[in-house]
């Protein structure tokens, strides 16, 4: 069995890391530099930088910030938010990321994902699906950091981009996002079943436990979070030992 991972997220809005609730209500987390650094020291298995506003502001990704971030860190390093051509994704690989991250660009062209995968290589390409539920039990993808739905149904869209060569999925439950409730483990295991490709939980972790329960019944090849980190309830290490205790195989 694979190695589960543990993956701090740098939410980032005007060169600072940001957190909110359900996507809204934003606050100042810290020196995104500084905590890039902190979580590489704690164990990491990643790091995902993503750039919140940028494609909801139609402007370009912190370029100069990523680079800082990458010199910092040893650990391997994704990065999303505004990249909308393959361009875009050579500049950020060069500027020491691992990987790219795609979101709204995905949906509003879904040809870019085979094309970058193609060219970098899947390894490279993260597609990122942000997701809420409906009254009838389907979740939607919204876009422009959770601003706008579309009317992809989730699942379908995760099948779509897999078949065009994304690496990985990223999906985050806007309903659970910070709300350190748990995260939303039925629409895990739905994409889990959907595709072959590791799926990156995101969005609700707020105990030990839930962690355990996306690796395990949400069956994700790994967990993403924020609030716990940045607010200091738990380490990367701390998780890590837990998840031992349960039996669930991860880097320490």
């Amino acid at each position: 069995m694979l190695a589960k991972r543990i993956i701090p997220c740098l939410d980032i809005k005007a060169g600072r890391v940001v957190k909110g609730v359900k996507f809204l209500g934003l606050k100042d987390a810290g020196d995104p530099v500084k905590a890039a650094a902190w979580y590489d020291r704690q164990g990491a298995d990643e790091l995902v930088f993503l750039d919140i506003t940028a494609s909801s502001d139609e402007r370009e990704i912190l370029i100069d910030l990523v680079r800082k971030v990458a010199e910092t860190i040893f650990i391997p390093f994704t990065v999303g938010g505004g990249l909308r051509t393959v361009e875009d994704i050579r500049a950020i690989l060069l500027a020491g990321a691992d990987k790219v991250s795609l979101n709204t660009s995905a949906v509003q062209n879904p040809g870019l994902v085979r094309k970058a995968s193609r060219m970098f290589g899947s390894q490279c390409i993260v597609v990122a699906v942000d997701v809420k539920k409906e009254t009838d039990g389907r979740w939607f993808v919204y876009t422009h950091g959770g601003r706008r739905k579309t009317k992809r149904e989730a699942i379908g869209w995760i099948r779509r981009v897999a078949a065009l060569g994304a690496g990985e999925i990223l999906l985050t439950s806007m309903d659970a996002d910070g709300t350190k409730k748990g995260f939303d483990i039925a629409v895990l295991r739905k994409a889990a079943e959907a595709v072959s490709i590791p799926i990156i939980a995101s969005g609700g972790a707020g105990t030990l436990e839930h962690m355990a329960e996306a690796l395990v019944e949400g069956r994700a090849d790994a967990v993403l979070a924020a609030s716990i980190f940045h607010y200091k309830k738990y380490t990367v290490g701390q998780v890590k030992k837990y998840l031992k205790t349960r039996k669930i195989s991860v880097r320490i």
